[in-house]
């Protein structure tokens, strides 16, 4: 792992080699997006009252609600077993059309939101084409609070997250504020990098890999087996974010000097291990659902530094 890593800080001009630990507060840079476009694929459901919340037992979230499950699990710290005892109030998955407009001009959270979307958009779009597919674009909604969604009710206790059902990236922007607050990870490209990690989860879903890795999941003999799939997917979803991020530096020159930085500290911040320990003192490897904190860096870093999806295999390595 230390010779990816001293080879991307070495490319991107990281001048330590210092694993990021979410105790040290980086210098925060910005993103060169003032000349970027922003994405058509963006809504804006904050202030509509959307919600319902979640309440324990009863019903079923299905295949959808299983895979939201996995990815919400994210920046929770919980088990998927865990967040498969949450169910919307009726017991069912909310698949109504909820209106969605464009967010305000002069609204600068959402505009950066949107023009990061769109960099994933051009990124994907041009890897996919040149592999002989077709890439669709996923949606991005904005809400406060809570939000059906075609996976059921999203909540804003569950991070940021992406509901394969209905292929929409979900995100409660008062998330940012925890990313700095609570992960001490500040800075534009730790906040870009949260969203292509979930643009990740939909390219998974357009290959066919999240279903795979579902069905795989049903067959496991055990939590610990199906929770180490998991691990896998997340880490592939990791590697996608830092090829976006490889692409993003190549083409259109959008990552300044040292904010590579910020991505490792907010992607080793959120590392299993890390927030085990945080919330209870101790760690139980067996319920890691995305992967330690270390694992987490290489494979960012392994997607970065070389730019290539092939490269992002967490299904075809013994050791992660």
């Amino acid at each position: 792992m230390g010779g990816e890593i001293r080879l991307a800080r070495k490319r991107f001009g990281i001048g330590n080699d210092m694993l990021p630990y979410p105790d040290m507060i980086i210098g925060i840079t910005t993103m060169r997006l003032d000349d970027e476009r922003e994405s058509e694929n963006i809504g804006d459901r904050r202030g509509d009252g959307a919600g319902g919340g979640f309440r324990i037992g009863g019903g079923g979230l299905g295949i959808g609600g299983i895979l939201l499950v996995l990815v919400v699990s994210y920046f929770t710290g919980f088990s998927p077993s865990t967040l498969l005892g949450l169910v919307p109030d009726n017991g069912q998955s909310t698949t109504q059309s909820v209106a969605s407009h464009k967010p305000a001009a002069n609204d600068e959270m959402a505009t950066f939101v949107s023009k990061v979307l769109a960099d994933t958009e051009d990124t994907w779009q041009q890897i996919f084409r040149e592999s002989g597919r077709q890439y669709h674009d996923p949606k991005l909604v904005l809400f406060t609070g809570s939000t059906p969604t075609a996976c059921g009710t999203g909540s804003a206790a569950m991070g940021p997250f992406y509901c394969a059902l209905d292929q929409k990236v979900y995100i409660d922007l008062a998330f940012y504020q925890d990313l700095k607050d609570r992960f001490q990870a500040p800075g534009d490209f730790a906040e870009a990098y949260v969203i292509a990690h979930e643009v990740g989860h939909h390219v998974q879903n357009l290959l066919g890999i999240s279903g795979k890795v579902h069905a795989a999941q049903e067959h496991a003999a055990s939590e610990a087996q199906a929770n180490a799939l998991s691990v896998r997917l997340e880490l592939q979803a990791d590697c996608f974010a830092g090829v976006w991020g490889n692409h993003a530096d190549k083409m259109r020159h959008i990552i300044e000097p040292g904010e590579i930085q910020e991505a490792l500290t907010a992607a080793s911040a959120i590392g299993d291990d890390r927030l085990q320990q945080q919330s209870r003192g101790y760690v139980t490897p067996e319920t890691f659902t995305h992967g330690t904190s270390e694992q987490r860096v290489k494979w960012f870093t392994r997607g970065i530094e070389t730019g290539d999806p092939k490269q992002c295999n967490t299904f075809g390595k013994q050791s992660l």
